[in-house]
């Protein structure tokens, strides 16, 4: 599925693989990346979930992260900054501004007063300890 070709990216790329001088517009800013391109990797052990996340060119501020049981959701919101004197003329500017969010669910609820995040380098850790079955209840069979 993922080699299928967007309509919407077919003369963009046509432009820029041919002709890439040419083809120089004034705009300002590209579309938000979409959900799938803050890219993860989950992994587990029996106690909890570690999960990185590529959240490159955002703020640690500006990033939210939402537990809800097993559901976790990311957030990014991205500023875009102008700095224009009256001598240069803005051409293309590729940055964006805005937000984008993604969630996912894990197998198993997560302790969410244990739970804890570290940004470096572009990279968003999340340590996610695995809620003990406390409440579970066995229910005896007439």
């Amino acid at each position: 599925m993922s080699s299928l070709i967007r309509r919407g990216n077919l003369l963009d790329e046509f432009f820029r693989d041919v002709a890439p001088g040419f083809y120089v517009k004034p705009l300002h800013g590209d579309p938000l990346p979409g959900p799938e391109q803050i890219k993860i990797d989950v992994k587990e052990t029996d106690q909890a979930y570690t999960v990185h996340a590529e959240v490159p060119g955002v703020a640690k501020e500006d990033i939210h992260v939402s537990l809800d049981g097993n559901m976790v959701t990311l957030q990014a919101e991205v500023k875009q900054q102008d700095l224009q004197t009256k001598d240069e003329k803005v051409l293309r500017s590729e940055r964006y501004f805005g937000s984008v969010a993604r969630s996912f669910q894990l197998p198993q609820d997560i302790d969410q007063s244990l739970a804890k995040a570290k940004y470096e380098n572009g990279v968003l850790t999340l340590t996610l300890p695995k809620k003990t079955g406390g409440n579970a209840q066995r229910l005896a069979i007439d």
